[in-house]
């Protein structure tokens, strides 16, 4: 019998108010499942916890009102419910079997058969289970072993996995890039490369969820390279300029000591494009923020040299704010490697915007009429404000207005 060591998740006291409440229902029949399970054997950190249950939903409620513990149905659709003890929330789910999919969502029927449940999931080390006392359990076969050799293989045929959920494409590349070691699995490349055009029925907030979390990993490159390889990337990115420039950015990142970032990557995949920067980021339903992230470091044509003088970065800051200074600075210095570009990229950092020491009621006290000549007024005592390399003060600024 193998066991898992104990975890801090599994004895903290919320953890263990949500195990008791589901076994004083039903002995026995609750476990760990997923990701908490996969990371702790990989000595990854561990995120979020999610258990699996005997219990049909309703019975999953009563027991956790029984037990003081709050619960809401986020989707209750497929059996599962999130349950908040102390303040930290747990996805609680009804073992599942698939009655019918459709490449996108799957229709389920609850189960008290374990093997059935696991044999529904993605991957092989996605699919252990671990009893509240640390018991594994292995029911797909080869998961423990795909721990072992960081391998993704897929629950069986992965052709049958994928048309079932063709996002699991996508996941398969995500987990690799995180996880495995070594070649991705053939078969599970081959499956991927054949039925990637299914690809196109996933809404584009899934595909930029995963594409996201892939391009987070400390080092995506042989994923991403494998998905060029097989196709799934032009499938997915067809604009895209190719992978030579997020290869040189990653390896920058690493060499810097730099977190990843996955938008400015993101962005290296279109770079100097930004037209397909623009369709690509609307296309996948970004945030606002993101959108505007992407598309401002693309279209800005701000002058940023790597051998520009203090004073002409702070005036290129002024304009463009850091974040699109220091996006573009970044993807320059991954381009051509000029160490100059990292004093910029660090100083950028440490900048702080500086506050205009005038404003538009300053002006209307020297009588300046209300209205356009107000906008003139300002705009030309920023521009000597920005060319003083913003030393001057208020006074000084103002005798400019006579």
């Amino acid at each position: 019998m193998q066991r898992l060591d104990p975890q801090p998740w599994m004895i903290s006291p919320a953890v263990r108010r949500v195990i008791a409440a589901l076994e004083a229902v039903r002995p026995g029949g609750v476990r760990f499942v997923g990701g908490c399970v996969r990371n702790a054997l990989l000595g990854e950190p561990v995120a979020d916890v999610d258990i699996a249950t005997l219990l049909t939903p309703d019975n999953v409620e009563k027991a956790m009102l029984a037990a003081g513990i709050a619960v809401h149905p986020t989707g209750i659709e497929h059996g599962t419910l999130t349950v908040v003890a102390d303040h930290q929330p747990f996805e609680v789910t009804t073992l599942r079997r698939d009655v019918e999919t459709d490449g996108r969502r799957a229709t389920v029927a609850f189960t008290e058969d374990w093997a059935e449940d696991a044999h529904r999931r993605d991957f092989r080390m996605n699919a252990l289970y671990a009893a509240p006392d640390g018991e594994l359990f292995d029911l797909t076969g080869g998961g423990l072993d795909d721990i072992a050799q960081r391998r993704i293989v897929f629950v069986g045929d992965p052709e049958t996995r994928i048309r079932e959920d063709y996002l699991r494409i996508l996941r398969f590349f995500r987990f690799f890039a995180w996880y495995g070691r070594g070649e991705p699995d053939a078969a599970g490349l081959a499956a991927c490369a054949a039925l990637c055009a299914g690809l196109d029925g996933i809404s584009a907030e899934r595909i930029w969820m995963e594409t996201k979390k892939l391009l987070a990993a400390g080092d995506p490159m042989r994923a991403m390279t494998a998905m060029e390889k097989s196709g799934v990337f032009a499938q997915l990115f067809p604009q895209a300029k190719g992978l030579d420039l997020l290869r040189k950015l990653a390896a920058l990142e690493a060499g810097a000591g730099l977190a990843p970032d996955p938008i400015v990557r993101f962005l290296a995949l279109f770079w100097k494009h930004s037209k397909a920067v623009q369709a690509v980021s609307n296309q996948l339903k970004m945030s606002n923020e993101e959108r505007q992230r992407l598309n401002w470091a693309a279209q800005d044509e701000t002058p940023i040299q790597a051998g520009m003088t203090p004073q002409e970065m702070r005036r290129a800051l002024y304009k463009v704010g850091p974040g699109v200074f220091r996006d573009r600075v970044l993807l320059q210095w991954a381009q051509d490697g000029t160490a100059a570009w990292a004093k910029l990229y660090t100083d950028a950092g440490n900048w702080q915007r500086p506050a205009m020491p005038f404003s538009g009621e300053d002006l209307l006290a020297r009588g300046v009429t209300e209205g356009p000549a107000i906008g003139e007024a300002l705009r030309k005592l920023e521009a000597a404000w920005i060319e003083s390399d913003f030393t001057l003060g208020r006074d000084a600024l103002l005798t400019k207005l006579s």
